[in-house]
């Protein structure tokens, strides 16, 4: 009834970022369409949400759920790449969100020689958590990879090198 750009985002946003944890259909469905739909459309109201959004992120990472984890960060790369600065506001939460990234970095499915469609649609953990790691570096300004280099150790610039 109310279109995006007038809703409250302090209220919203952690709403449908506390929906990432649900893996039942609709409510999944409606989380993740919330979130893209206001990140979309939310500009400079984003910038301020960001520490109402580290405990659902964090809450979304440690289910462990791999469906989940995918989804979450999907959703952190489009949150990063949302509005100016919001890269670099992450940084200093990178404690929280990166510990459990560092657990599944190298979980990738190994078929031989057979065919992985999780690449395709873009389900596979590994890379995505690769995929994450880079934009957070790309974005995060000149603390990022240092931040990122002391949670996940094995992580490799993609800047630098």
């Amino acid at each position: 009834m109310v279109e995006i750009e007038k809703l409250d985002y302090h209220h919203y946003l952690p709403l449908f970022f506390d929906g990432l944890c649900d893996t039942t259909h609709p409510y999944d469905f409606f989380a993740r369409q919330g979130i893209h739909d206001m990140l979309e459309h939310g500009g400079m109201k984003i910038l301020p949400v960001i520490p109402q959004l580290i405990i659902p992120i964090k809450n979304a990472l440690n289910t462990r759920n791999k469906q989940i984890i995918c989804t979450t960060l999907k959703v952190l790369q489009h949150l990063v790449v949302s509005a100016d600065m919001v890269g670099e506001a992450l940084v200093p939460y990178y404690r929280q969100i990166l510990p459990v990234l560092n657990i599944f970095k190298n979980v990738n499915v190994n078929t031989g020689d057979g065919i992985d469609y999780s690449q395709q649609k873009r389900e596979n953990i590994g890379d995505l958590i690769q995929e994450t790691l880079e934009i957070f570096e790309l974005y995060g300004g000149e603390d990022a990879f240092i931040n990122i280099k002391y949670m996940i150790p094995t992580y490799e610039s993609c800047i630098y090198n």
